[in-house]
């Protein structure tokens, strides 16, 4: 146990919330899906018709508190089970400012278990988000400062997805974005070579930049034939082409086509990505904070750097403080490319929030402010969460 001059941790509190919206993320859910889980097929994973988080609160003993958030787009009460059962004890009496210290701590707890990755990793980052917001309140700096510093005040961004059913209604759309000032966007596809095609060309139309997220969708033949075509156009990257656990396939696929291979999200660790970067079987990286939380995140982005490979966090059904914690992260990044927005999650996640985060299809401000820069909506929380809000 290691005591500062900073009070120890006293608490930390989980909280698994689940939110309904009149649009679903990346669109409207069957009529059958009801509050439950859901596939949108061809996609293999499962969705849910809420949007579904894991909040944490780590608190010291002089009663300031630090929040972190996990991405648990379903069932964030086995993440919330963790982050109790497990994490949280370990906290109790530790210096909450020695961040990183305690990473390496809680991730050894299961390590040579196997769970340097799925829900242990996911909680993780929750914690550690929590961590480094509350190291930042108790010092009164800014997580990215916190960080070493900054390389920007704004952080570049895509737009993510035009949840349409048509193209000429996702066509429509994107005239609307480009009116309100993008110049970029990724569409979520995998619906068949062809036909993405076609949608990528009524959209590109419109003069936005467009990349394309296939979902994993294709075998390697269609990837390849799909990343030529995508070259041709002028693509800006072919996000998770393949089955994600299918990494000589990414390389194979990498050498084939000209034009970024994009893969993270999956991805909890250095040791992981490593692999890829080490197999040049991805042009752009994408991690996501809330998978990862910030310490990791970091640590990915300068194997990144180290590689000369651009940096775009992942950001899909987080709320407000998993969109402030890769905001921080973005700014610290030394070969960020760009910051993935999502629309819907932005509004949903801003009720989390006594303060939405400002900013949308032509980039973000980093918060400024002691740690992640964002008050939680203590209210919102204790009517959302499953479990009871202690103040």
């Amino acid at each position: 146990m290691l005591h500062g001059s900073q009070p120890p941790v006293t608490r930390v509190d989980a909280f698994p919330l689940k939110i309904r919206n009149p649009d679903a993320y990346l669109g409207a859910p069957p009529d059958t899906a009801g509050d439950g889980y859901f596939l949108r097929p061809p996609w293999r994973s499962l969705y849910s018709s809420r949007f579904e988080t894991l909040l944490v609160r780590v608190t010291c003993a002089d009663g300031t508190t630090g929040w972190g958030e996990a991405l648990s787009p379903v069932a964030p009460e086995v993440t919330a089970a963790i982050v109790d059962r497990l994490l949280g004890p370990v906290l109790i009496g530790e210096d909450p400012t020695a961040v990183r210290p305690l990473w390496h701590k809680l991730r050894d707890l299961m390590r040579e278990r196997g769970h340097l990755v799925g829900h242990q990793a996911d909680a993780l980052a929750a914690v550690d988000i929590a961590l480094w917001d509350l190291a930042g309140r108790l010092t009164d700096r800014p997580v990215s400062a916190l960080l070493g510093g900054a390389f920007r005040d704004e952080v570049p961004v895509y737009v993510s997805g035009l949840p349409r059913p048509t193209n000429e209604e996702r066509a429509a759309l994107a005239v609307e974005w480009v009116e309100r000032g993008a110049t970029r966007v990724k569409l979520h596809l995998g619906h068949g070579v062809d036909e993405d095609l076609a949608t990528f060309d009524v959209v590109a139309a419109t003069g936005l930049h467009v990349a394309v997220d296939a979902h994993w969708a294709y075998s390697l033949p269609e990837a390849v034939r799909l990343g030529k075509a995508l070259a041709e156009r002028g693509a800006l990257f072919l996000e998770a082409p393949l089955a994600p656990e299918d990494v000589e396939g990414h390389r194979d696929l990498a050498r084939r086509v000209d034009l970024p291979i994009a893969i993270g999200e999956t991805l909890r660790n250095r040791y992981e990505l490593t692999h890829w970067l080490d197999r040049r079987a991805t042009g752009l990286v994408q991690p996501d904070v809330g998978r990862t939380g910030i310490t990791e995140l970091m640590a990915m982005g300068e194997l990144a750097a180290a590689r000369h490979l651009p940096v775009a966090p992942h950001h899909s059904t987080g709320l407000g403080v998993v969109l402030a914690a890769g905001l921080h992260v973005s700014a610290a990044l030394p070969e960020l490319a760009f910051f993935e927005y999502q629309p819907t999650s932005h509004e949903v996640g801003g009720r989390v929030l006594t303060t939405p985060i400002t900013g949308g299809a032509t980039g973000f401000a980093v918060p400024s402010g002691p740690g992640l820069g964002v008050e939680v909506d203590l209210d919102a929380v204790a009517e959302l969460s499953s479990t009871p809000l202690e103040v």
